[in-house]
């Protein structure tokens, strides 16, 4: 109990008041639905419930005031607890406690005698003082309780997440799962895959809240080296869009799935986007659309025999050393513009004779000739393994599964 208000005449005041606290809290409730209109109908919280909280309220102020052992603001704080539970925001809740805080001392002054007026003026900051502190345990309780709704919310969404993407989850219990976060069962959705910068380091910063800016619900989860999320398109906001959005904040590689309609088919999108991000170049935070690069997605579900294949194929080129290195750029800006060695120079900022020059060093390389379609195809998938699984080449072809899970 605070020591605040202890002059004789605010506690007989107070101690003549207590006994009609439920009087009072109904009126102070009233007072509150007038003021304020988050609480006037009723609907987010109850006629009864207000006057319960105002009538515990009045109880707390006018006991404390008035000396009496046992007061507690353990209901008073229930009530800051509930409505953080509620999602009541902390303005409206300290906007009533203020209402109640004017409510009780315009009682008061109502109330008291001609000759108490004058010392309960004399008194006033120490009785808002009791109205102050009580106003502060209820912020305190609300913020934690927020605070862990919050850590308590973002678990349960992880939870769901891995619910969703789990092989072993069935359809119903896909459908219940979504239904507590107000996913659809149908619709339009897409597994995102975003490769980590470092362990622990989210893939995309922000992106949830980047996206429920844009109206879109999201889930995500991180893991060691990576980001996976679960994103509901909408109307007016296509792939195209989010592949914009996410690129812009990417720090790392990114794989989409394509767009799949139906929620429990969440697991298998998953999957194409783990694939997909693979697919992207090792260190650069390129954004890889599952349906968009079947060679590249292919090639990342294998990567031994990736590795083998391209050892094979390109031999003594894949050695680190400045030649080689610009060997394979070359031939790979030279296949990105359909073999014209024109587009190529002008990309590379070369003369056409040094990308000719450079081809031609290649087929010496590789023992291939660029010119005959067959082997041209060979050096192109040599190259995107190369690319997509860099590192020694092993001499013999993976034995047994290496997809990913």
């Amino acid at each position: 109990m605070t020591d605040q208000a202890a002059d004789p005449v605010v506690v007989a005041l107070s101690a003549r008041l207590l006994p009609d606290a439920a009087e009072l809290g109904r009126a102070m409730a009233d007072r509150i639905k007038t003021e304020i209109p988050l609480y006037r109908d009723g609907q987010v919280v109850s006629d009864d419930e207000l006057r319960s909280s105002c009538t515990a309220n009045v109880r707390y102020i006018l006991g404390t005031l008035a000396r009496r052992p046992g007061i507690s603001a353990d209901a008073p704080r229930r009530t800051g607890a509930a409505r953080a539970e509620r999602g009541i925001s902390y303005a409206a809740v300290l906007q009533a406690f203020r209402v109640g805080s004017r409510f009780i001392w315009e009682i008061l002054v109502e109330r008291c005698l001609p000759e108490e007026r004058p010392v309960l003026t004399l008194a006033a900051a120490d009785i808002w003082a009791v109205s102050d502190d009580l106003a502060l345990q209820v912020t305190d309780v609300y913020r934690d309780t927020l605070a862990e709704r919050a850590r308590r919310d973002a678990q349960l969404r992880v939870a769901l997440l891995d619910t969703l993407l789990d092989p072993a989850t069935t359809a119903e219990d896909a459908w219940e799962s979504a239904g507590l976060i107000d996913l659809p069962r149908r619709g339009e959705f897409v597994a995102v895959v975003g490769e980590c910068p470092a362990t622990g380091r989210e893939a995309l910063p922000g992106v949830e809240a980047l996206l429920r800016g844009r109206g879109l619900l999201s889930l995500w989860r991180l893991d060691h080296d990576h980001q996976e999320g679960l994103v509901a398109l909408r109307v007016g906001y296509r792939i195209e869009r989010l592949a914009e959005d996410l690129a812009a904040i990417a720090r790392g590689r990114l794989g989409f799935s394509d767009v799949f309609g139906e929620i429990d088919r969440a697991p298998e999108a998953r999957r194409a986007a783990r694939l997909a991000c693979t697919a992207g170049t090792p260190g650069s935070t390129e954004l890889v659309r599952y349906e968009q690069q079947p060679l590249a997605i292919l090639l990342a579900g294998t990567p031994e025999l990736a590795r083998w294949y391209a050892g094979r194929v390109l031999g003594d080129v894949l050695a680190p050393d400045g030649e080689h290195a610009v060997l394979l750029e070359t031939a790979r800006v030279w296949l990105a513009e359909k073999g014209s060695t024109s587009a190529a120079a002008a990309r590379l900022f070369l003369h056409r004779n040094t990308v000719r020059y450079r081809l031609r060093r290649l087929e010496q390389l590789t023992g291939r000739d660029l010119a005959d379609p067959a082997e041209l195809a060979e050096i192109r998938v040599a190259l995107e393994c190369a690319r997509i699984h860099p590192g020694r080449s092993g001499t013999e072809p993976a034995t047994g599964s290496d997809l990913l899970a």
